[in-house]
């Protein structure tokens, strides 16, 4: 069985973006955008119980591998940002979408997506189907959602 038919897990985070995160012009530094990403990121592979303890536990690691980033309105300090993470393809790697909108107003500021490949922790090789460990999950999610 695999997770074909049935839906794929999303998660949702809010923050607030802090002083530290902008520039001179209270928008924030586009490099930013990626540690957002990655906050969603982990919060949605929490949900399958597959973060990255988990991943290194089954013997593998995950490096990001693509990126893509288009940004459509800035973030501003001390806006409220709600980012939505959605998994959209697990097989041969773990693509994610993400969707970064002010919380307010639900307007869409920016779309990403991360693409990451299972690496063997024993032998460094990039694998090029997603590992028993990821669907595993995945599936035992799936039945949660029934």
């Amino acid at each position: 069985m695999t997770p074909d038919d049935r839906p794929l897990p999303r998660a949702e985070i809010e923050l607030e973006v802090p002083f530290h995160d902008v520039d001179m012009m209270e928008v924030v530094w586009h490099g930013h955008y990626v540690r957002y990403l990655e906050i969603a990121r982990c919060r949605l592979l929490d949900a399958i119980d597959y973060n990255y303890p988990q991943m290194r536990a089954s013997g593998f690691a995950w490096p990001v591998i693509d990126l893509r980033l288009r940004y459509a309105a800035p973030a501003l300090f001390a806006q409220r940002l709600r980012i939505e993470a959605r998994l959209s393809e697990w097989e041969h790697r773990l693509k994610v979408d993400y969707t970064l909108r002010c919380a307010d107003t639900d307007k869409r500021l920016t779309r990403a997506w991360t693409v990451q490949v299972a690496v063997g922790l024993d032998d460094r090789e990039m694998r090029l189907v997603s590992p028993d460990a990821l669907i595993e999950r995945l599936l035992a999610w799936q039945e949660t959602q029934s």
